[in-house]
């Protein structure tokens, strides 16, 4: 998504591109102090002042303000890295901790620096990072996300813990449960396991920290925030961009046997902004293909604008199938899938179905100095990671180590991060704004830059 502005590019000699470094160093550092005022003197915003976690230019200090801002951004950011601290990944290739080439840093070199910055804020991050394959190479990605968001913005201002979850649901839940009874942390990052995570969502406690759950697919819960995207909020985001363009009656195919209720909320919700409804929503079956639902529809629903396919943990070949048999695409109806469509091979029965999900190929301000410090392309495991440690961050700065409340987290308003426009909501889950796009001849075609706000 282009609506993120790129971090500045330099071709310039050595000493100028250290030059450079330390300015960008010190301009997100300036960003948390100006992040947090924005929290702290704004409260409910309208849905156009959203908090940017990652575009100073965006955020206006109140007048007089924003010169104590910046100092004191200096006074929290001192001098700069030195080369024994772990986490600074901006010194260069001597720098403890380098990553291997064309890939996330090491298992041995990221057990080896699990305590990132000297702040005040005490923050606890558990990543799967010696788990085998993807899994931990995601984890890996994460952690390098969270020591370029330390480096930054978080040095002075958090001292993160990061401590290896194996990818053992297991043990991630047992290392999650000590991290919020321990006193010590203000607020969790991850796990990324989903029982672990859910876990958590069925504890009870009003003065356990906030966690900020990395877990896919995971609904949320009273103070556990669920990060990354669901698949309910991109099924709502992708009717919401229909709905804006005038249909108005929605019909929503879920798995059999799948809990419906998140994203038939979401959807219902969504569509309501625009006076559109959603008419039905209809469990459909992988045994049959799909064919009897689809069938069931033309009688109990007249005339459909569009359809919205939830596919689960399966894939929604099947009922596309039938659908297409009725028509579906076509002229009078429009088919509408979610990201969870693209955890398999683009089908040729995607052709026409209109998605909306975060651009894996952007990774907004943060993906020109990730390439250039760790020699990969960042992905969207990297910029949940710094996100989250960024948004500790910028609440650290404002409030200090006490200042993670319910009203901070769930600002109506949202944030603005790298993944683009978030907000949290009081039942733990996120709600996300995106891009927009139509699948042609097997490919993703960007319609919209941004669906419309929440």
């Amino acid at each position: 998504m282009k609506a993120w502005a790129k971090a500045d590019a330099s071709a310039a000699p050595a000493a100028g591109v250290a030059r450079q470094a330390d300015f960008r160093r010190e301009r997100w550092r300036a960003l948390a102090i100006a992040f947090g005022l924005a929290l702290m003197l704004c409260g409910c915003q309208s849905k156009s002042s959203a908090s940017d976690v990652l575009d100073p230019s965006a955020i206006a200090a109140p007048a007089g303000q924003a010169g104590s801002a910046a100092a004191s951004s200096q006074q929290a950011s001192g001098a700069t890295q030195g080369g024994a601290t772990p986490g600074s990944p901006i010194q260069g290739s001597a720098t403890v901790g380098s990553p291997t080439q064309g890939g996330p840093t090491s298992t041995a070199v990221a057990q080896g620096n699990l305590t990132l910055g000297t702040g005040p804020t005490k923050v606890a991050m558990l990543l799967p990072l010696s788990a085998p394959g993807s899994t931990g190479e995601n984890g890996r990605k994460m952690y390098d996300g969270a020591r370029l968001a330390m480096a930054d913005l978080g040095d002075k201002l958090l001292t993160l813990t990061i401590e290896d979850t194996r990818g053992d649901s297991g043990y991630a839940k047992d290392l999650a449960v000590k991290a919020i009874t321990s006193g010590t942390a203000k607020v969790v990052i991850g796990p990324s396991e989903l029982a672990a995570t859910q876990h958590l969502a069925k504890l009870s406690g009003s003065k356990r920290p906030p966690v900020l759950a990395l877990a896919d697919n995971f609904a949320g819960g009273p103070g556990i925030y669920s990060v990354r995207l669901s698949e309910a909020d991109s099924a709502a985001a992708g009717a919401a961009a229909i709905a804006s363009k005038g249909a108005k009656k929605f019909v929503l195919m879920v798995p059999a046997g799948a809990d419906s209720s998140a994203a038939e909320s979401r959807v219902a919700n969504a569509l309501s902004i625009y006076g559109a409804a959603l008419a039905v929503t209809l469990p459909y079956s992988a045994s049959d293909g799909g064919a009897k639902v689809v069938s069931d529809m033309g009688s109990l629903v007249d005339a459909p604008d569009a359809v919205v396919v939830v596919s689960g943990d399966g894939s929604p070949t099947a009922v596309l199938a039938a659908l297409k048999a009725k028509g579906i695409p076509g002229k009078a109806v429009t088919l509408i899938g979610t990201d969870r469509w693209l955890e398999h091979p683009m089908d040729p029965l995607y052709e026409g179905a209109y998605i909306a999900t975060l651009d894996q190929s952007e990774t907004g301000p943060i993906a020109d100095r990730f390439k250039a410090t760790y020699n990969y392309q960042p992905d969207v495991n990297v910029a949940y990671a710094y996100d989250m440690v960024a948004l500790s961050a910028g609440i650290a700065s404002s409030a200090g180590p006490d200042g993670f409340s319910k009203q901070v987290l769930e600002n109506a308003s949202g944030f603005r991060g790298s993944t683009g426009l978030f907000r949290f909501r009081a039942d733990g889950s996120s709600q996300r704004s995106m891009p927009f796009f139509k699948v042609e001849k097997g490919q993703l075609k960007l319609v919209e830059k941004s669906t419309a706000g929440f």
